[in-house]
């Protein structure tokens, strides 16, 4: 085989392993985002839900003892359910927080510490004065309400994260072939390309 024969086949193989590595990386880029985008759904979406929905529990087992008077709960219960609450808002403390949904759990956290004055006032009321205790709770509901509606649309967010990736992963699959095939054209073109000898 001639120095220039060595030459061609050198540079096809070289041809075909650059573009090989090459999209290699870019599908592992796009893999990684789609991993990643799985991963924030379920931790800090679906997680982050389910905490709500426990809080949310809570908060309406007080409203059920307050409507129904229940002295018993505010006497015995309601230790344990605001310990309760006290985990699970550690627990979501984790979770990676957007922008907005930092600013309703804030305000989330003024009013779960405003609630335990107005259960103080409440009980030293001997359970009359309800409206201000009702008031707050309704404040607490909105909040969990808006954290939910925040864990939907982020999780709406990071799904069509995925899809992208994956559109892309798919495009470039596309272009691999046809590159593919291109570059096995040319190869067989420098290959078998012979330059006439000069006499």
């Amino acid at each position: 085989m001639s120095f220039y024969n060595k030459i061609k086949w050198v540079l096809g193989i070289l041809m075909i392993f650059v573009l090989i590595l090459a999209t290699n990386l870019i599908d592992r880029n796009n893999f990684l985002r789609v991993k990643e985008s799985v991963i924030t759904i379920y931790e800090d979406r679906l997680v982050a839900n389910d905490i709500i929905f426990e809080m949310s529990r809570s908060v309406q087992e007080k409203e059920v003892a307050v409507a129904k008077s229940d002295t018993v709960f505010f006497l015995e219960r309601n230790k344990q359910a605001n310990k309760d609450i006290q985990e699970l808002v550690s627990k979501f403390k984790m979770t990676k927080l957007t922008l907005d949904e930092s600013k309703i759990f804030n305000d989330f956290l003024e009013n779960i510490n405003s609630l335990k004055e107005y259960e103080t006032a409440y009980i030293q009321s001997n359970f009359s004065e309800k409206t201000s205790l009702n008031n707050q709770i309704s404040n607490i509901k909105q909040n969990l309400y808006e954290l939910s509606k925040v864990q939907l649309n982020e999780g709406k967010r990071q799904t069509s994260l995925s899809k992208k990736a994956i559109d892309s992963v798919e495009l470039f699959t596309q272009m691999e072939i046809y590159i593919l095939i291109f570059l096995a054209v040319l190869i067989q073109i420098i290959v078998i390309y012979r330059p006439k000898e000069q006499h």
